[in-house]
């Protein structure tokens, strides 16, 4: 919002002309939303032990967490906080997907925060119940999927790109709704498993969001978009601005997420930052890219996958315990190198997705 003010009074004094690029914007966005998460961060957790808004650990995980019991968790409160107060200094609020990047973050935040509140305020185990939080992701994705289904200035609005292939471009047509549900909620829920030890998911989306945020910038710069020969998708180079935030977010936030942790992002940041990631994917027609850019969130609910079709038809359990970085655990990883390991992992896999503009 305050870039209209910037914006208003550059042709007065020429140096606010910069706040125009969209490369400036982003690199203070992910400032301001740092610098926000450091001086909030200290504050809510101690709010949030005050308030006894701790963690819930499982009886049949790792024996090295039970440490880890009464922890401050709905850390993830802090990382919405800064993204929206980075966007309001920094954000372009006449571009409509600003807002539904805005409304993707709070939505799925919301649920994960009614989620969060029951287990740890009225000291239910199992939270709000699965069928009802996959229900509210579902529909919140379909109200979100619908929109941008009937957006009449997205020319691609029901196109599936698929990488590597430049001219591999399919016309879903109505099926891109049920398509878009399934990227956005499968997204949240990738994020929602994956965040089991300390540091491991906001690691990872910090670098799937940088990845994400370079291909952005892409796909909305008209000319870079013609030499890469991608879609050119006018009005999302300004989500550039938004990864730019969250990227800055998720680094103040594992300052302190950082093994061991003072925090957890519990439920509300989990599930925020996934479904903004799987919201941006469908924006950008990158869906397929970020299955490659989140990989490891990906293998992670694979791996829930087997362990629960393997044990309910056969009795046997594939891994030692699922998602499959507990395995690891359990085999004598330590943590740290659990999480080092992962992140290298998905570094690589950002790298990849990154290559595969010049392979089209």
């Amino acid at each position: 919002m305050l870039f209209e003010v910037y914006y208003y009074f550059y042709s007065y004094f020429s140096p606010l002309n910069v706040f125009r690029y969209i490369t400036f914007r982003s690199s203070f966005a992910a400032l301001t939303a740092l610098a926000v998460t450091f001086i909030i961060a200290p504050r809510v957790i101690a709010w949030l032990k005050k308030i006894s808004m701790t963690q819930q650990i499982r009886d049949d995980g790792p024996k090295t967490h039970y440490s880890k019991a009464g922890t401050p968790t709905m850390g993830g409160v802090i990382i919405i906080i800064s993204i929206v107060v980075s966007m309001i200094f920094w954000g372009n609020f006449r571009n409509v997907y600003v807002w539904i990047m805005l409304v993707s973050l709070v939505g799925f935040g919301g649920i994960g925060f009614w989620d969060d509140y029951l287990k740890a305020v009225k000291k239910d185990s199992q939270g709000l119940k699965g069928i009802y939080k996959l229900g509210l992701q579902f529909l919140f994705a379909t109200l979100l999927s619908i929109f941008l289904y009937s957006n009449p200035n997205d020319p691609y609005s029901t196109i599936l790109s698929v990488p590597f292939f430049k001219k591999w471009l399919f016309d879903l047509g109505f099926f891109y709704i049920p398509f878009s549900v399934f990227v956005m909620v499968g997204s949240s829920n990738a994020v929602n498993l994956t965040d089991g030890i300390d540091g491991l998911a906001i690691g990872l989306v910090a670098i799937a969001v940088f990845a994400n945020g370079a291909l952005t910038y892409l796909s909305g710069h008209a000319q870079f978009a013609k030499y890469l020969q991608v879609l050119y998708l006018p009005g999302t180079g300004e989500l550039t601005v938004f990864c730019g935030a969250l990227f800055g977010a998720a680094l103040g936030f594992l300052w302190y997420n950082s093994y061991p942790a003072e925090v957890f992002m519990g439920d509300v940041g989990s599930l925020s930052l996934g479904g903004a990631l799987g919201t941006l994917a469908v924006i950008t027609k990158h869906e397929i890219v970020l299955a490659v850019v989140g990989g490891i969130f990906v293998i992670e609910t694979i791996s829930v996958v087997m362990q629960v079709a393997s044990f309910k038809l056969t009795g046997k359990r594939v891994f030692k315990m699922a998602p499959i970085h507990h395995h690891f655990e359990l085999k004598g990883w330590p943590e740290p190198k659990v999480i080092m390991r992962f992140w290298i992992a998905g570094i690589i896999l950002a790298l990849f997705s990154l290559a595969t503009l010049k392979l089209r």
